[in-house]
């Protein structure tokens, strides 16, 4: 007997349908056709298990199994349930029925429980428009699966409560999420603030900039000067997600995998902050199997990198395409992948190899050359696509204790979302466009040219700084943001001058200062 019942492979961030065909014939062999790989292929023994454990019987016949279409490759465990059920269907053990009318997806463990998969929500997100009656899944996948309105989301703990479902023998109960009933509450809530940091208020001044227009950062600074401290706070003062910014970063860690359980969506920006020993395959994604790398699961988000001189050379420069096109493409023999990667770069390092050059107090003991070749292990180009270089010291023992206590994240991320309102209203018949980092050479000559004034100062600065047309184009776009949180329109000399001014390592002379 031939019967069909459906899964799904997951590319990427998005899911195909995958139809699964099993025929029970005379023979005795098992057969598994349609580019399995070694998990699906060891399914038989799981399968063989859960059903003799829950008194149900595997034919004893020739059971050939096709996942189609062939050219895609199924991995994983998670199409144990879905294959358990056709050959049971085939077996005419349970009822075929209502088999064709949900997407199922599943790991059996050797008892019949059913153990949670990756990516519930895109398989769900795909079955509804496949136009499926509803998913059957496991349950601790089911709430992440029900941020899908309108549509049948059944959470499952047994083979058995499956089959009997499957033979009107039980009603299943769907599941249901109301994410948005604490959507902004929890966005809102950070365990970190900036009125934490006593001083500082340059560094928290550019945080606030490159927050209010989403541009890359990288602090500058001995150690203990605060930079790890005020950059895991960054999150807390970013505009909150919005409902199809928390979808698609929550399909991204479904994916790989990163969901916590019991989790329906992200609600908070993600902040990922990767060891300067990963590899260059697990900050951009990849591998054999591939999946998102660090970039992408910090997608709308932060990706802070600490100590940057110290990750592999091969490491930074694999970014720098990311940074520009805000997506990243793996490309294999027979497939390619692409993953969004549209995150803010947080970078911080020390001045020297010793960490205090620049020191107002303390003396560096590097020798000769060795401050320029430490910021030399950082290339040009990925310096350039960094907006805002900023530099910072210590703060005083004096100051640290009787500062008076600091503006609250909740304070500055009022005036970030007030410019980030700005930008919307400026980007919103420009697709793809959402915050001034992302403006392209043609939206620069539209939004972002200074007075004449202003381009005196400008020009001035490109010739004794000895600028690239990519630091130009950074600067314009970080003085825009400055102009939007001041209110103005039009960007004026002073706007400029601090934008000029957060250009700290282009500066010639930065390595040579004593």
């Amino acid at each position: 007997m031939l019967v069909k019942s459906y899964g799904a492979a997951v590319q990427g961030i998005d899911a195909t349908v995958i139809t699964i065909e099993v025929n029970v014939s005379q023979g005795i062999k098992f057969f598994l056709v349609g580019l399995p790989d070694s998990a699906v292929k060891e399914s038989h023994e799981r399968i063989l298990s859960a059903l003799t454990y829950n008194n149900y019987k595997f034919p004893k016949q020739q059971v050939i199994v096709n996942l189609s279409p062939a050219d895609i490759r199924k991995e994983g465990a998670a199409y144990d349930l879905p294959l358990a059920l056709a050959i049971l269907a085939a077996n005419e053990q349970i009822s075929s029925e209502k088999l064709g009318k949900y997407l199922i997806m599943g790991e059996l463990s050797l008892d019949g429980q059913i153990l949670p998969i990756r990516g519930a929500l895109p398989i769900a997100v795909k079955a509804k428009e496949s136009g499926f009656e509803g998913i059957i899944l496991p349950a601790e996948n089911a709430s992440e699966a029900a941020v899908v309105k309108q549509f049948k989301v059944y959470g499952v703990n047994r083979l058995e409560d499956v089959v009997r479902f499957m033979n009107n023998e039980i009603e299943l109960t769907p599941s249901t999420a109301e994410p948005m009933n604490n959507f902004n509450h929890l966005a809102e809530h950070f365990d970190l603030d900036f009125s934490d940091v006593r001083g500082q208020d340059s560094i928290k001044r550019a945080l606030e900039v490159a927050a209010a227009g989403g541009h890359n950062i990288i602090l500058v600074g001995p150690p203990g000067a605060g930079k790890s401290m005020m950059a895991k706070r960054l999150p807390s003062i970013l505009p909150p997600l919005s409902l199809s910014e928390a979808l698609e970063s929550t399909k991204i860690h479904s994916v790989a995998g990163k969901m916590e359980r019991g989790t329906s969506l992200l609600y908070q920006r993600p902040f990922r902050s990767p060891h300067h020993t990963v590899s260059d395959v697990a900050l951009v994604g990849g591998g054999s199997y591939p999946q998102p790398g660090e970039i992408s699961l910090a997608h709308n988000g932060v990706l802070f990198l600490d100590e940057l001189p110290e990750f592999k050379r091969s490491v930074l420069e694999v970014m720098r395409q990311p940074l520009e096109d805000r997506r990243i493409t793996i490309s294999r023999a027979n497939f390619c992948i692409e993953y969004p990667a549209s995150f803010m770069l947080v970078a911080s390092m020390n001045p020297c190899p010793c960490g205090f050059y620049n020191h107002p107090e303390r003396e560096c003991v590097c020798p000769p050359g060795a401050v320029q070749r430490y910021l030399g292990k950082i290339s040009g180009p990925l310096l350039d696509r960094i907006d805002i270089h900023i530099e910072i010291v210590p703060v005083p023992f004096d100051k640290l204790t009787s500062a008076p206590i600091a503006e609250s994240s909740e304070q500055i991320r009022a005036r970030v979302i007030a410019a980030r309102k700005i930008q919307e209203q400026r980007f919103a018949n420009t697709q793809g466009v959402h915050c001034n980092a992302q403006m392209t050479p043609k939206l620069l000559r539209q939004y972002a040219l200074p007075d004449d004034e202003g381009l005196e100062m400008l020009r001035a600065a490109m010739q004794k700084l000895h600028l690239s047309a990519r630091a130009y184009d950074r600067i314009l776009k970080v003085a825009r943001t400055i102009a939007d949180l001041d209110g103005s329109e039009k960007i004026r000399a002073q706007h400029l001058a601090e934008a000029i001014g957060y250009r700290n390592l282009d500066r010639g002379d930065w390595a040579e200062r004593r």
